[in-house]
């Protein structure tokens, strides 16, 4: 699942993140800046942030659901998929409250196929 994210990171397409406020800031910060790396662990991606906020998980908007990139990029579909991961996690509720983070590609960072022949 770290592969298809960071795909459509690299593809302009995913712009935003969240995670339950629970597990606190991960440093993350307005201007901050982070490598994203692939499921191997290696760098491929520079992104910065640029607007963190706290909502609650049934006060998420549909624009902040299109800008996870995910699936029909429906506020329902992101509802779904949200629900069924902090659920795995032990986390969901309705009301939890989540850090909603929009972030900016800065930088695309090397290539897998660099090099191959």
């Amino acid at each position: 699942m770290a592969d298809e994210l960071l795909a459509l990171v690299l593809a302009g397409v995913k712009t935003g993140t969240c995670w339950p406020v629970a597990e606190g800031l991960k440093g993350s910060a307005d201007g901050a800046r982070y490598v994203v790396l692939d499921s191997a662990g290696h760098p491929r991606a520079l992104i910065e942030s640029v607007h963190l906020e706290q909502k609650r998980f049934d006060e998420v908007d549909a624009d902040f659901a299109r800008s996870e990139g995910e699936g029909d990029l429906s506020l329902e579909t992101w509802r779904r998929i949200h629900e069924e991961c902090f659920t795995r996690q032990d986390t969901y509720a309705p009301d939890m409250m989540l850090w909603c983070e929009r972030f900016r590609l800065v930088e695309v960072i090397g290539d897998k196929t660099a090099g191959a022949r």
